[in-house]
């Protein structure tokens, strides 16, 4: 299972509501040299969806590429999403108590949690934050967040790591492959939304990153996937429909972090 398997079902993860996302960020070191990368890939097709500060195509700030201070050493070289739950100190706590990792973890002058970041058993990271009042996510048609991603040899100890810690549901998506049937899974918001999925490293999905793939949609795929490799990226999966179009494909950048892009 990928985002291409998945277009019947799949919302915007960005609303207000336990387990929506907000937003996702990177801390990348040859920071202009990324930049451009993401500028040339994101910014393909006749109006493009997202501008070269990589900010969506109205202005409205999505994605963040941010420099890798000293600050941010300890921070993985992964895209993070932005994950609203419950209540942060909580899911935290869960977090290491089910084997992840407390990477950042943001209080108040009052010892209130405002903002953690934290990794799973397998290493994915991502940020957690208090669930985000609806007037203060516009509506976005163009350049947005579509989809997350999650491959690991675990799913479903992975699938219940955060149903704990985030507070998602889920459902079974049935798959094949040569060693027989199994269950992807469907990661569902407090609200019912689909948002993510976690999958088995197997079948076509074997040689894809541990990581959370944020899923930007872009004007055209078969451009995008031209300047990454021009800019020094690397395309480490492509998929195609029947008719030979490209649906879904994994990017790594210059510096390693990897991210999925689906047409928009």
């Amino acid at each position: 299972m990928c985002s291409s398997d998945l277009y019947g079902i799949m919302t915007s993860p960005q609303a207000s509501a336990v387990g929506r996302v907000l937003s996702a960020d990177v801390a990348v070191p040859e920071h202009e040299r990324v930049l451009r990368f993401y500028a040339s890939v994101l910014t393909t097709g006749d109006t493009p969806l997202w501008r070269e500060d990589l900010m969506n195509s109205e202005g409205i700030p999505i994605i963040g590429l941010g420099e890798r201070s000293p600050a941010h050493a300890d921070l993985p070289l992964q895209w993070m999403p932005h994950i609203q739950v419950a209540d942060v100190a909580t899911s935290a706590a869960r977090a290491v108590g089910r084997g992840g990792r407390e990477v950042m973890h943001h209080r108040d002058d009052s010892g209130q949690s405002q903002w953690a970041v934290l990794s799973d058993p397998n290493g994915a990271a991502f940020g957690i934050i208090p669930e985000v009042a609806p007037e203060s996510i516009p509506p976005l048609e163009r350049g947005r967040i579509a989809w997350l991603d999650l491959t690991v040899t675990n799913a479903p100890d992975t699938r219940d790591f955060y149903r704990d810690v985030v507070g998602w549901s889920s459902d079974d998506v049935e798959m094949e492959d040569d060693e027989g049937g199994y269950a992807d899974y469907v990661l569902r918001t407090s609200d019912g939304s689909a948002v993510a999925g976690v999958c088995h490293a197997r079948g076509v999905n074997r040689a894809l990153p541990p990581v959370w793939l944020i899923c930007l949609p872009v004007g055209d795929l078969d451009a995008s996937l031209e300047h990454a490799r021009d800019q020094g990226g690397e395309v480490v999966d492509a998929r195609r429909d029947r008719e030979g179009t490209l649906t879904y494909a994994v990017v790594r950048d210059p510096v390693g972090a990897c991210l999925a892009l689906v047409p928009g």
